[in-house]
């Protein structure tokens, strides 16, 4: 141990962010254990680095009394002021008691704790970076696989890519760069965790904000995602610039802006609607690509029976249902889709209904009449 030490702790406190004195006290700390590991554990000890020269001391701590019982933790008062006269009964005094051999000992034992606490302080780093980048996108390189879990490198760490975050069908090639969004960071022994999903809704925003510039100035606005990866989703979005048309910005000239993000998510479609805050607009819009005719809402049951034409009705409904249920996860309202013969025929349905009732009613009527005279 010598000023070299010193030199190498400013260093770190310069290159790491490592407080040179927290690492000294941890040095000190880490060679206590030492020198009792080698030297017995019956002695109260305490180590004093300079933090000038790098010299270390050590000093047996022992109780001044006038009747010592113990060697290794006692001193007798006639002793104690051959070494300090101001010591008095029940001080404690400080013996030096360093071996000529501790020298090599306290290399090692500061080496190991430098380099642990080097790796501390560079876990403890990058939990913080990406800890501020959690609902954000990030760039890496896939690894490998573990027990279905897939490993993506972003240089500092690893992410991990669960299979209930994978999108279906989707392949991940070692090699392959990979774009993903950071659901979770947690703090473990082993370092920081990141967990990252490719089917979170997140994901498509962040994309858009990435490939729209509108969006990341705040010109246009994400009102809404639904999404079932892989296959389709829909996005709501709405300008605060009259000027600027809000899908006409997420298309891109020729489409080259949302075919980007396509690409990206592996071929998933992706429906592009204005946001309005006149329900029934809203509604028509988000069972794009079918046309409606007419759209009635109850406002208590927040529910939408829903008119199409007759032609329209499977692309309205979608493969599965899947083009009403994103439509009713985008816009938040119950929708229920009738083509317009359906709707004709619950129509007539009624009207004979409330004619036979009519009748009924009005034979009724006549028979207790008849009783009456």
């Amino acid at each position: 141990m010598s000023a070299e030490l010193i030199h190498a702790l400013e260093q770190l406190q310069k290159e790491k962010g490592i407080n040179k004195e927290v690492l000294i006290e941890a040095i000190e700390a880490a060679l206590i254990s030492a020198y009792k590991r080698n030297f017995g554990t019956s002695q109260n000890v305490k180590i004093i680095i300079d933090r000038v020269s790098g010299d270390v001391k050590v000093f047996a701590l022992k109780k001044v009394t006038a009747n010592p019982e113990n060697e290794f933790l006692d001193i007798s008062l006639e002793e104690a002021k051959k070494i300090d006269s101001r010591y008095e009964e029940d001080d404690m005094a400080e013996i030096e008691v360093t071996p000529k051999k501790f020298g090599r000992i306290a290399a090692q034992t500061a080496k190991q704790v430098v380099v642990q606490r080097i790796r501390e302080a560079e876990r403890g780093i990058i939990f913080d970076e990406f800890m501020n980048k959690e609902s954000d996108i990030v760039t890496g390189i896939i690894q490998r696989s573990e027990r279905k879990n897939v490993i993506i490198d972003l240089g500092k760490t690893e992410a991990v890519l669960a299979p209930t975050e994978q999108t279906p069908g989707e392949e991940y090639r070692f090699n392959d760069r990979i774009k993903t969004y950071i659901i979770e960071v947690k703090k473990t022994t082993k370092g920081p965790q990141i967990m990252v999903s490719r089917t979170h809704p997140g994901l498509v925003k962040r994309l858009f904000e990435l490939e729209v510039p509108e969006i990341h100035e705040g010109i246009v606005e994400i009102k809404s995602i639904a999404r079932e990866p892989g296959s389709r989703t829909k996005i709501a979005v709405f300008s605060k610039d009259d000027n600027v048309d809000p899908v006409g910005a997420c298309v891109g000239q020729k489409g080259t802006r949302v075919q980007a993000i396509v690409d990206e998510l592996k071929g998933e479609k992706i429906d592009i609607i204005k946001w309005s805050s006149n329900p029934e607009e809203f509604i028509s819009s988000s069972l794009s690509p079918a046309k409606v005719i007419r759209v009635d809402i109850n406002e208590e049951s927040k529910s939408a029976k829903v008119t199409v034409p007759d032609f329209q009705l499977s692309l309205a409904i979608g493969k599965e249902g899947q083009n009403a249920r994103l439509a009713a996860k985008l816009t938040g309202w119950k929708i229920d889709i009738k083509s317009e013969s359906q709707l004709r025929a619950t129509i007539e349905q009624q009207l004979l209904n409330y004619d036979e009732n009519f009748r009924y009613e009005d034979e009724n009527k006549d028979e207790g009449e008849d009783a009456e005279s």
